[in-house]
């Protein structure tokens, strides 16, 4: 089966939630070029999986393939370039795939959508919204701006907005622990672009600012 998940930019939704699970084969996300064929290809390492299992996962984020599928011209209503239909994409290479051995694939494809964010809220979440609503107020009482409300240490603090998105769109690091533990999960192959090591002069951290 497939399993579409949010992630324009990032993969951590689907990494995550693939860790949760426990129960997945292949993650593909947005910061590791998906390679379909040879040596490193997920296209053989999907069918060895289900020639030993009967079957396997997969769960990517919508934002994976770019380099496959190139950039679309289109502009959703939000107004963010529409991403490529990877899912469909996937689907129709490994059923056809599996078609050149003469197997053919049984493919479920799920694509919740924002449906994952349409759980009720628990007594935690309730607690947490309404503690960042009422120190969200104080502030604004208080005669600050431009700050958000947030959890650090268990701690309710105000963040200057201009530190929090100095380094957006965050992306998940393809050299980090997060996509080692999937990798060493799944088993997959790990196509992760080689690491680059950034100049001293290049590791310049925005200034915090309150105003």
């Amino acid at each position: 089966g497939i399993i579409k998940l949010m992630g324009r930019s990032a993969g951590f939704l689907a990494a995550f939630a693939a860790l949760g699970s426990g129960d997945v084969d292949l993650v593909l996300v947005p910061e590791v070029p998906i390679v379909l064929d040879g040596p490193d290809g997920i296209l053989p390492y999907l069918r060895r999986r289900v020639k030993e299992h009967k079957f396997a996962v997969v769960v990517l984020a919508e934002g994976a393939g770019e380099e496959l599928l190139g950039m679309s011209e289109e502009v959703d209503d939000g107004g963010n370039r529409a991403k490529p239909k990877i899912g469909r994409f996937i689907r129709g290479e490994i059923e056809d795939y599996f078609e050149g051995f003469g197997e053919t694939a049984t493919i479920k494809y799920i694509d919740p959508s924002y449906t994952v964010r349409s759980v009720p809220a628990n007594g935690a979440d309730s607690l947490y919204c309404m503690q960042l609503a009422q120190n969200a107020v104080h502030g604004a009482m208080a005669g600050l701006t431009g700050f958000s409300v947030g959890l650090v240490n268990n701690r309710i603090v105000y963040l200057p907005i201009p530190q929090l998105v100095a380094t957006s769109p965050r992306t998940m690091s393809p050299h980090g622990t997060t996509w080692e533990r999937i990798v060493a999960m799944t088993g997959q192959p790990n196509t992760a672009p080689p690491k680059v090591e950034a100049r001293e002069d290049e590791l310049i951290l925005p200034e915090p600012s309150m105003r």
